[in-house]
């Protein structure tokens, strides 16, 4: 596959769908601002036809066997290991990280998708004994339905890859609308798997003017039977509101603000090292990021002065660059809500140890921002910056912190870090999250970004339902009692 960014089109019933003569978005590079493709969006017929194509099309997926289908996702993740350098590539263009994140990034993909092959061929039900001989009982588990599928432009790999491969491994059928800004990447990950073999209309990829119009569209048509969605809480709400009308499955994996808690017995500039290097990675624009830390006032100001250190010699630019530590945001509108995050907390008292100004120039980019001494009434204590901002304070009293810490209406992770064990096993029992770092940011392997063999979720208002792990699949299939006589 050659690396060509300028071909964007819709999958709708095994037909991919140009530009040409359609209405179009602009898709920009965020490190130069510049044009760089024209993107289809699709019309209400349009959505309508994908919706048709993937209740039509879910029969024949269904039928197939499990073993079937898993051969299918293991030819995708096979075309994905020999087009990784290309599809990373169009990930740092269209999106911005560094390419060495977009490698790692797209190294997972065949990973997760040989894992929903096997899990896929695995999801079996059970014989419940009988109260008379005469009689027999069996649970089964069946594929939901087609799947109305949602993802954001912060992993535009991963996510797809994630949900297209447990709703297929399902059985089910997939419709997918990826973010805008950043459409190629998703689109070469369909092409993997139009290239192995899934049939016509098992998996469409449309796009929309407004997301509004396609996530209506598709959440109130009757062929639609489960949604998923990765992006904010309250689009998350109005997804959930709308799914709720249908009585139709959803799994939301919903915004956070992940806070760390550091004990006194760590290793200081070490965990300040390599915190630092954690939170700007992809400029901070991920859920499970670290966003406030509360480090026990005996070390707080070791930990800031090596964590700010660090944050002082990240290199900005573009991703394509050698040298780039970090890369721009995803638009301009990410510039301008960083800059009211920093004004908002120095207006509350907050210190701004570093950083803190957009950076002039081409591009979409804000210096790495550390914030100190932050009050719990400032905006950025109450809402995830989703950027290159961090905040450091300082505690004394655990029981207080913990209190501060849980007390946002989110829970999708949080971290804490102590060499006592018995304090491990506390924190990890009252942080309120669907995941929980002790002594370690990977949420997963350590080398990979959202293991398949692991869920992903949270708590609250970070959502409900898991990606990964066997939760992934269940997430997809209904539960059948078959009782005969």
């Amino acid at each position: 596959m050659a690396v060509t960014y300028y071909d964007l089109n819709m999958l709708i019933d095994g037909e991919w769908i140009s530009a040409k003569d359609r209405e179009t978005l602009a898709v920009l590079n965020p490190a130069t601002g510049e044009e760089i493709g024209r993107l289809p969006v699709a019309t209400r017929a349009d959505l309508d036809r994908a919706a048709a194509a993937s209740a039509r099309a879910f029969g024949e997926w269904k039928a197939m066997s499990a073993y079937a289908r898993a051969k299918v996702l293991v030819r995708a993740a096979a075309i994905l290991r020999e087009r990784a350098s290309d599809i990373a590539h169009l990930m740092t263009v269209e999106q911005g990280k560094p390419l060495a994140e977009a490698q790692m990034e797209v190294r997972n993909l065949p990973d997760i998708l040989e894992w929903d092959a096997e899990e896929g061929r695995r999801t079996y039900g059970r014989v419940i004994p009988s109260r008379v001989p005469e009689q027999r009982q069996i649970v089964i588990k069946e594929p939901v339905g087609p799947v109305a599928t949602f993802t954001p432009w912060n992993f535009p790999a991963l996510i797809p890859a994630r949900k297209i491969a447990a709703v297929l491994a399902a059985g089910c059928t997939c419709i997918i609308k990826p973010a805008e800004e950043t459409p190629a990447t998703a689109l070469a990950i369909a092409r993997a798997f139009v290239d192995a073999g899934v049939p016509e209309g098992v998996l469409n990829v449309v796009f929309g003017r407004t997301p509004a119009e396609v996530s209506e569209a598709l959440i109130s048509s009757p062929h639609i039977r489960a949604i998923s969605f990765t992006g904010s809480t309250a689009v998350g709400k109005h997804l959930s509101e709308m799914a709720a009308r249908g009585v139709k499955r959803t799994v939301m994996e919903l915004g956070g603000h992940a806070p760390v808690i550091v004990m006194p017995d760590v290793d200081v500039e070490g965990l300040a090292e390599q915190a630092a290097r954690r939170k700007y990675r992809n400029s901070g624009q991920g859920c499970v990021n670290p966003t406030r830390f509360y480090v026990h006032d005996s070390i707080f100001d070791r930990f800031a002065a090596r964590f700010v250190e660090i944050v002082r010699s990240i290199k900005p630019g573009n991703g394509l660059d050698s040298g780039t530590q970090m890369g721009p945001l995803a638009h301009a509108r990410r510039v301008d809500a960083m800059k009211e995050c920093v004004d908002d907390a120095r207006r509350h008292g907050g210190k701004v140890l570093c950083g803190g100004e957009p950076i002039e120039g081409r591009g979409f980019f804000f210096q790495p921002t550390v914030l100190a001494d932050v009050p719990g009434s400032a905006h950025i204590m109450k809402e995830e910056p989703f950027g290159p901002i961090v905040v450091l304070n300082r505690f004394a009293d655990l029981d207080a912190v913990l209190r501060e810490a849980n007390g946002l209406p989110y829970g999708l992770a949080a971290y804490a870090f102590t060499r006592d064990g018995a304090l491990a096993h506390r924190l990890s029992m009252q942080l309120e999250a669907g995941m929980i770092g002790i002594n370690t940011f990977a949420l997963g392997a350590p080398d990979a970004i959202g293991a398949p063999e692991t869920p992903f979720g949270g708590v609250k208002e970070s959502g409900y339902g898991s990606e990964g792990g066997t939760e992934g699949i269940d997430a997809y299939l209904t539960v059948k009692l078959i009782s005969q006589f």
